[in-house]
């Protein structure tokens, strides 16, 4: 049984909580605290399964928390639960950062945590989060010129190689909990002329996703946006799929453009990695280079699967020991679609191998 610490100013939210959590027999919440300045106190002396951790608090907020344990190297699997994290997609980015493992919507109101499948979504959110790797959990070391200088070197080595691809090529990336940060490993080392598109599944909600994008393209060398509606996809752009919709590819020419669909989650997830790799079946790229990273569940393989039947496919799982949560990687490499298992700071040379450069700027 999984030992939880739960944060939260609201006694009324406290007993809520602890009532889904402890009527899983996965789960016991073992200590509460009011605030964070109780929990980081818990947190010097004690060591949890998981934490589940409010933002908006007194004397010392949810951020305010994370800042304090990663500057005294205190590490902890957080799952973040609040009602700043619909609106407040900046915040939630902020604690994802921090060491957050994944963020979930606690309604405004506590009776409203036995609807629309909250209850459901919490307990299977903290079970992903529990089981995450623990020696993965700290602050992101902000990415550097300097940090993009050192593999620009390695990279140089890859270019040498990758100057004679020829072809039409495709980036799909699937990714879930631990996206946002192990993303910082990947899309600020793809060059600005890669010689292909990029799309990325991540599992977020409405209004995530944008913030998200901007952020990866603050950071980065090649372009970032949110993927929108009917725009073709380019060379050298990373589309990342709009939150709380699914994305399909749709044949234009040689390559694709995006479509949205507001069809029903699948394996309770939307927008779904399946879903995307699916409509790709009849794409005209000659190559689709599949990534599957770290992330609960299985969504991807099913979608690889079916397209390497009617496509040339390469898939990219990511190395175990190198994920937060290995479950979308390992669902992938024991279904036997994996091609070559990569460690997450190897994963943007790898796509730069298979992909190639543009040519002269072309």
């Amino acid at each position: 049984m999984k030992k939880i610490l739960l944060v939260d100013d609201s006694a009324l939210m406290r007993r809520v909580l602890s009532d889904i959590i402890n009527s899983d027999k996965r789960f016991h919440i073992e200590k509460e605290a009011k605030n964070g300045l109780e929990a980081l106190e818990i947190l010097r002396t004690e060591t949890f399964d998981g934490v589940v951790l409010d933002v908006n608090m007194p004397k010392m907020d949810g951020i305010e928390l994370l800042r304090a344990l990663a500057s005294e190297g205190i590490s902890a699997r957080i799952l973040m639960a609040s009602t700043l994290t619909m609106d407040g997609a900046k915040v939630t980015l902020d604690a994802l950062e921090l060491g957050a493992l994944d963020f979930i919507h606690k309604p405004e109101w506590s009776y409203k945590c036995k609807e629309n499948n909250f209850d459901k979504e919490l307990l299977d959110t903290l079970d992903a989060v529990c089981n995450a790797k623990l020696k993965s959990v700290s602050a992101v070391k902000p990415v550097t010129k300097r940090t993009i200088e050192i593999q620009t070197g390695v990279e140089q080595l890859v270019r040498k190689k990758a100057a004679s691809i020829t072809g039409n090529r495709l980036v799909a990336i699937a990714i879930s909990t631990g996206g946002p940060k192990s993303l910082q490993s990947v899309i600020p080392f793809l060059p600005e002329d890669l010689n292909a598109p990029v799309v990325i599944v991540q599992h977020m909600p409405v209004g995530f996703t944008e913030s998200l994008a901007q952020r990866m393209d603050a950071i980065s060398r090649i372009a970032v946006s949110e993927a929108k509606e009917g725009e073709v996809l380019e060379n050298g752009h990373v589309y990342i799929a709009r939150g709380g919709q699914h994305l399909k590819l749709v044949k234009s020419g040689r390559g694709s453009r995006v479509h949205y669909s507001d069809e029903p989650p699948r394996e309770g997830v939307k927008p779904s990695a399946n879903y995307m790799y699916e409509s790709l079946s009849d794409s005209g790229y000659d190559e689709i280079i599949c990534v599957v990273m770290t992330g609960m569940g299985s969504d991807g393989t099913e979608g690889i699967r079916n397209l390497k039947l009617n496509k040339k496919v390469y898939c990219i799982s990511q190395e175990k020991n190198s994920c937060i949560v290995y479950g979308m990687p390992k669902a992938a490499d024991k279904a036997g679609i994996t091609d070559e298992s990569v460690e997450l700071g190897n994963i943007a040379q790898e796509i730069i191998l298979h992909v190639g450069v543009m040519q002269n700027g072309c």
